[in-house]
């Protein structure tokens, strides 16, 4: 008799143990799954790796100090879409300013796409602010379209207050487009 209880109880550790590792496995896969959006967050929060912010049309100053702000653009190589970065600017730090990219859908068939972005270089992130952005939202590109898709941005002048980035002039935002 003490043998089976002996296997009882040895069956039920093995129970417990193999729920215990099921559960374990579940909580390591739901945290893969939860770690890019929690990354997202925290890097649109701190501008961290060259996330910019988004910001309201709020007034802030125009300062005297200018910057060069260039774009670009990488289509993945499954998305039949021709991406056309906007055109460089120079301007004063504070102003707003609305730039335009262009997709053209080379398909004959509806395309959704969105973009990812970032700044480089990465400490300029917290100061490019982003008022309106196609990259907000999914677009839809109907067959063989071209649309204008426009962003709305100005850089905080707050930062003339960091030293170290006195010597920064000019400033990249990347998009990488994918289909949605």
């Amino acid at each position: 008799m003490a043998h089976i209880d002996t296997q009882n109880s040895s069956n039920r550790n093995n129970k417990r143990m193999a729920y215990g590792l099921v559960l374990v496995v579940a909580l390591m896969v739901g945290m893969a799954y939860a770690a890019v959006p929690i990354y997202q967050i925290f890097c649109q929060v701190t501008g961290y790796g060259g996330t910019t912010q988004r910001a309201e049309d709020n007034a802030v100053p125009v300062i005297d100090r200018e910057m060069t702000v260039r774009f670009a653009a990488q289509v993945a190589g499954d998305l039949p879409v021709k991406i056309v970065p906007a055109a460089t600017q120079v301007d004063k730090v504070g102003k707003k300013i609305t730039v335009t990219y262009l997709a053209t859908n080379l398909t004959d068939k509806e395309i959704t796409t969105t973009a990812s972005f970032n700044v480089t270089p990465q400490s300029m992130g917290p100061y490019f602010n982003k008022i309106e952005c196609f990259c907000f939202t999914e677009q839809k590109l109907a067959p063989n379209e071209t649309v204008e898709m426009p962003v709305l941005y100005y850089l905080d002048p707050e930062l003339d207050l960091n030293d170290e980035l006195d010597t920064i002039r000019e400033v990249t935002l990347f998009y990488a487009f994918h289909a949605s």
